[in-house]
């Protein structure tokens, strides 16, 4: 299965490449974590070391999630309980793609000089951490959404 890329400068997103591991927080957290290990093999497989390595961060945020849907299997059933884990699984998310590429951008490596000239803060924060929140938070923008409904529009 190919999955459409929207690249934007340092940053990429695979259209759906979420969408499995959304599920497997359902199911249990060992599966979660299954299901992150092998999509960032694929990742690693064939894309880039700085997107297999941000594929990798998946597991923190699909744990974290499972566990917490498994704490609290009704968490979905209040619109504002699931925006909640929704934006906080964002932001760690997005915390640990940060983590990830700074390393990438200090050392030069796989950056363009027009990104490095950007700076930290366009290339990594905003481009990386703003960009992977939106990217993790776009579905909720839908409306009230059972994980049903949510599920089937993705």
């Amino acid at each position: 299965m190919v999955m459409p890329k929207v690249i934007i400068g340092p940053m990429s997103f695979t259209l759906g490449a979420h969408v499995a591991i959304f599920l497997a927080m359902f199911i249990s957290p060992k599966v979660a974590a299954a299901v992150c290990l092998g999509t960032t093999m694929g990742f690693f497989v064939t894309t880039p070391l700085i997107i297999a390595a941000r594929a990798a961060t998946h597991i923190i945020f699909a744990l974290v999630g499972a566990l917490i849907i498994k704490r609290y299997p009704n968490i979905m059933e209040s619109f504002v309980a699931g925006i909640g884990l929704n934006l906080g699984l964002a932001v760690l998310h997005a915390l640990g793609e940060v983590l990830v590429v700074a390393p990438f951008f200090f050392s030069g490596y796989m950056f363009t000089p027009e990104q490095l000239s950007n700076g930290f803060i366009m290339s990594v924060i905003v481009l990386v951490g703003a960009g992977t929140v939106l990217h993790s938070v776009f579905p909720c923008c839908c409306g009230n959404l059972s994980e049903r409904q949510y599920l089937l529009l993705n």
